[in-house]
């Protein structure tokens, strides 16, 4: 017998608690709205534009020695971080104002401050035309994939299938906002990189549980649809639970033993796969219930597809 988390026979009631799980799922998307309207977010240079260096020093680098060099050396903020060895050093240059010379000489400015013993790996400088095309092919890159999974929901299942799935997937994109937002982590490429991996796996989650439910359909055809969807759901659950504990072990492995670089990239993924989780079992298939779904027409639709 394989692995089993969840017993055969568990039986959990979660239609009867979704009035109080979706209470609880506006509150936090609710939250991270706020926090995006009034906060706003901590544009990183792939957004905002500016000057990425990285370096490496032919002894441990002395990070906060090399912060206060360049600190007040050109315009706005300088920020620095170990990237991977001790000796490597990720530095950010906001952008400075005025045009590209003033770019250039912000970045002649700081490699004369650090001298010649350091070796360049990276020096990228990137405009606001850069950033702006960045930003709205980011944008279209997360409504595209919403747009394409709707479709294909729509089709495989039925259209209420498909825009239950779009409202989760939604809801899920906006916790990862959320969390860029809420704790000013730096919003940059890899922040779209989260949410498509986050909706995608979602999907995946949320397509497993549908068609168990179409399954359970033809096999019951006269039980009522709430207990037929929480039927479904704990059918499902073990392999749920299994598969996104699984990945989430790997993601807590990177981000506690990866370096500070790639824990940037993990945090979000980690935090989208669990919310993506948690919202497959207790929205996607509740929001159903809301519906109106017809059962003829969920049946006559499987039997084409399998045509």
């Amino acid at each position: 017998m394989g692995l089993q988390l969840i017993p055969y026979d568990t039986n959990y009631n979660f239609v009867a608690k979704k009035n109080i799980i979706f209470g609880i799922l506006i509150a936090i998307a609710l939250l991270c709205l706020g926090s995006i309207f009034f906060q706003g977010f901590n544009y990183g240079i792939d957004f905002k534009g500016g000057l990425l260096l990285e370096v490496r020093t032919k002894e441990a680098a002395d990070v906060a020695k090399l912060r206060s060099d360049l600190s007040g050396l050109v315009h706005g903020e300088v920020t620095l971080q170990e990237f991977g060895g001790p000796n490597d050093i990720l530095i950010r240059v906001e952008r400075q104002p005025g045009g590209d010379k003033e770019q250039l000489a912000a970045l002649a400015k700081i490699k004369e401050k650090l001298g010649t013993s350091v070796d360049y790996r990276r020096v990228d400088s990137v405009g606001p035309k850069v950033s702006e095309d960045l930003i709205r092919n980011g944008i279209y890159a997360v409504i595209w994939a919403l747009v394409a999974m709707l479709i294909y929901i729509w089709f495989r299942f039925e259209w209420q299938f498909g825009v239950c799935s779009l409202i989760t997937l939604a809801h899920d994109a906006l916790i990862v906002l959320g969390l860029f937002s809420i704790f000013q982590l730096e919003f940059n490429e890899n922040a779209i990189i989260a949410i498509l991996i986050t909706i995608t796996y979602s999907i995946n989650d949320t397509v497993v549980i549908y068609d168990r439910i179409r399954e359970n359909l033809r096999k019951f055809k006269k039980m009522p649809l709430r207990d037929l969807i929480n039927r479904s759901i704990n059918e499902t659950l073990s392999r749920t639970i299994l598969t996104s504990t699984t990945t989430l072990l790997a993601l807590l492995g990177l981000y506690f033993f990866g370096g500070p670089v790639i824990a940037a990239f993990s945090l979000p993924i980690l935090v989208g796969i669990g919310a993506g989780t948690i919202s497959s079992i207790t929205v996607s298939a509740p929001l159903l219930l809301h519906a109106h779904l017809r059962r003829d027409q969920i049946l006559e639709t499987s039997e084409n597809n399998e045509a």
